[in-house]
């Protein structure tokens, strides 16, 4: 049986030792010496993070916060201008939800301290209003993660496959949450699962749960959480239409706020389908080039052929508007990739008639 106590009191002396320095994170030793984390920081950080690396993240934030130092600034931002700088990161829906929060939490005056006032905000659910909570605010919240649930996972032994195994293993680790320093445990949890008790060959001989845990204890640890076999994502396939107008401005239209790249600039195309329907944005001599842009979401992978022309200046198009200050930098991954592909073909940059 673990002894939950002692396992929560030796992984906090661990993570005085050995916390990652994070840009967003007030570590140990500042918050013995009395600094409080930033909860705008804490939040963004949170938001950025969800199904994302810290590695990839890391950039953005510097980013974000240079340009908009707090919650008022982020609130007063153009749409347009967080959308671009979101580009790259991915699940846009995300970047609508973090301007309406931060709109939300300027006309308050402040983020609300309590894991049931912050979740009553736009876009903050469950696991980031415990995360705020906990690490922001010090309330003995319990943060689950997905390395959260894995060192749990591995602490008990619990064999239950994932996705079922999740209220589990969230009633498992309340109980290995402290009173005392609930933030900086969340953050240890978090640490400990990223760097030691990884997914593959967990490094058991460093961790300081090593002599708490069962699953270690019984040769199971690298076996655990047990996951249940994953369906296969289907593909969809598309049409993305390139056209660049006689002056080099390419058409570009701001996708619906509602779906997926919500809001964000693209290429006209057709619906996400199966076998789709041609849909041109105007009339032009299209022609599709060899190849297919791919890219992977969520639920699905997608194929898209890239149709390519160029234009006239006087071109009226049914959708979108030419854009001669385009900048292909504010495009989300999977259009970027369309422009990439698109300017492999000498059409791309030919001499047009205007």
């Amino acid at each position: 049986m673990c002894d939950e106590t002692e396992a929560s009191a030796a992984l906090l002396r661990w993570y005085d030792r050995a916390a990652r320095v994070l840009p967003w994170r007030v570590g140990p030793a500042e918050r013995a010496a009395g600094q409080r984390p930033d909860p705008y920081r804490v939040w963004l950080s949170e938001v950025m993070l969800q199904q994302t690396t810290v590695a990839a993240v890391r950039d953005y934030f510097h980013r974000f916060t240079a340009r908009w130092p707090d919650v008022q600034a982020l609130a007063a931002a153009e749409d347009a201008d967080v959308m671009a700088e979101w580009a790259g990161l991915g699940y846009y829906a995300r970047a609508r939800n973090l301007l309406a929060c931060a709109r939300a939490v300027a006309a308050k005056g402040a983020f609300p301290d309590t894991a049931e006032g912050l979740r009553a905000l736009p876009g903050i659910g469950s696991y980031t209003s415990a995360a705020i909570a906990a690490i922001a605010f010090d309330r003995p919240e319990t943060v689950v993660d997905g390395n959260v649930e894995r060192v749990t996972a591995r602490v008990f032994a619990e064999e239950t496959p994932l996705p079922r195994a999740k209220p589990v293993l969230a009633r498992l680790a309340a109980r290995l949450t402290p009173t005392r320093r609930p933030g900086d445990f969340a953050q240890a949890m978090m640490d400990l699962g990223a760097t030691v008790c990884t997914p593959r060959n967990p490094c058991c001989g460093a961790c300081p749960l090593a002599g708490f845990c069962l699953a270690h204890a019984r040769g199971l640890a690298a076996d655990l959480p047990r996951k249940a076999p994953k369906k296969p994502k289907p593909t969809r396939r598309g049409i993305a239409y390139v056209a660049i107008r006689a002056d080099g401005a390419p058409l570009i239209e701001t996708r619906p706020p509602r779906g997926l790249l919500g809001g964000m600039p693209g290429f006209p195309g057709t619906d996400w389908v199966d076998d789709p329907a041609p849909a041109p944005p105007l009339p032009a001599d299209w022609r599709r080039l060899e190849g297919t842009v791919r890219h992977t979401f969520t639920h699905f992978h997608l194929e898209l052929t890239v149709a390519l022309a160029r234009v006239p200046d006087d071109s009226v198009p049914a959708t979108g508007a030419f854009r001669p200050d385009f900048d292909p930098a504010s495009l989300p991954t999977v259009m970027r990739k369309v422009w990439d592909h698109a300017a492999t073909d000498d059409l791309f940059g030919a001499r047009g008639s205007g």
